[in-house]
């Protein structure tokens, strides 16, 4: 009998949890200096284990070190910010294919669920909200596939391209999310799985298309340089 018992966070685990929360959502803009004493004091734990967490999270690309050793949240270039899109489309895609098949009424309906958590965001104006709900949308696909490590992989590249999203709700980055979900949804609510498939890898086409046209013209507040 396999038990449902889930190990708690350790200390280094749950200040990783906690600072890529914070990148992500933008609450730690590119190029804030991270000090040690500063965050162990803020989140209530010793240095330890925010010292290991800071070098996990450069490890992952999200924190930059200087020659002088200051560590900073990394920013973005044009080429790193579409590099990183190609990242997770690769992953996000493998990991929707191999999960849609798996897809109970259960996932389905948590789908329809996200999807209005992360329309009604939009429409409020929390980008942080609607970013949880939408990593989330795609997640419920990928953990179906039962391959965690892919999740794992794609967590962190999601955190990264994240920030290119923490911009004003009436970004044109959201467009495709916002028909791509659901249009996907409206598929697999029909039956018709290898069209979501299909539908799924055409958002990362008009989103990349999307990151492009804001990285060359700069359309958009926020968009890396």
């Amino acid at each position: 009998m396999t038990s449902s018992f889930e190990v708690p966070l350790t200390r280094r685990e749950a200040v990783v949890q906690q600072l890529r929360q914070e990148i992500a959502s933008g609450q730690l803009p590119p190029g804030t200096v991270l000090k040690d004493a500063e965050i162990a004091s803020r989140l209530g734990v010793s240095i330890t284990p925010v010292r290991e967490a800071i070098t996990q999270l450069t490890a992952q690309g999200l924190v930059d070190v200087a020659p002088n050793r200051t560590r900073k949240v990394s920013g973005l270039t044009q080429k790193s910010a579409l590099e990183l899109v190609d990242v997770m489309q690769l992953l996000a895609c493998a990991g929707f294919a191999g999960g849609v098949e798996n897809l109970t009424a259960e996932h389905i309906a948590s789908l329809r669920k996200r999807y209005a958590e992360f329309t009604g965001a939009l429409e409020r104006g929390d980008v942080t909200a609607a970013s949880a709900a939408g990593a989330d949308f795609s997640t419920i696909v990928v953990m179906a596939n039962g391959n965690r490590e892919l999740q794992s992989l794609l967590d962190q590249v999601v955190v990264r391209t994240g920030r290119m999203m923490a911009m004003e709700p009436g970004s044109s980055l959201w467009h495709p999310w916002v028909t791509g979900y659901g249009e996907v949804l409206a598929l697999l609510e029909r039956g018709d799985r290898a069209g979501a498939v299909a539908r799924y890898r055409q958002i990362y086409v008009e989103y990349r298309a999307a990151v492009e046209e804001i990285l060359w013209h700069g359309d958009a507040e926020g968009a890396p340089s």
